[in-house]
């Protein structure tokens, strides 16, 4: 079973618009702020984040899970030999999106309250946020060794 999600951070990408709109609308307006780059900066920074941040790309593949954010710069892969089991859980509000530590080890989290939790075989934790917690704790099942 091959599994492959792409979440989208709406809030993510509206925050980032939302700033993006207020810095151009002030540089149009022809506010010489020290320079014509003095807002063109700030402006090119967060397209820059909000492509490496917009959303989060979840498969499961025989050897691996792989994350990755927006445009796949910022990326993860764990073996499939280091994972001993997995649960889908709900965060809590504060532990906020993004790449986190959370009380329950890493965390990678785009939107949202669920996720799953795998559990090292060194007893190590780490949570994906997921739209489909049980799909993705059903993915990765179905590919762990027996216990």
């Amino acid at each position: 079973m091959e599994y492959k999600r792409r979440q989208y951070g709406s809030l993510t990408i509206g925050s980032i618009l939302i700033l993006v709109a207020i810095l151009a609308s002030v540089r149009l307006a022809g506010e010489d702020l020290a320079g014509s780059t003095f807002l063109t900066v700030p402006i090119v920074a967060l397209a820059l984040i909000g492509l490496l941040f917009m959303s989060l790309t979840v498969s499961v593949e025989a050897a691996y899970v792989r994350l990755s954010f927006g445009v796949g710069l910022v990326r993860r892969k764990i073996p499939m030999e280091r994972i001993e089991s997995v649960i889908p859980v709900r965060n809590s509000w504060w532990y906020g999106l993004g790449i986190r530590l959370t009380p329950h080890g890493w965390m990678w989290n785009i939107q949202g309250l669920d996720a799953v939790e795998l559990t090292y075989a060194d007893g190590g934790r780490f949570r994906i946020g997921t739209a489909d917690p049980e799909g993705l704790s059903a993915a990765i099942n179905d590919l762990l060794p027996p216990p």
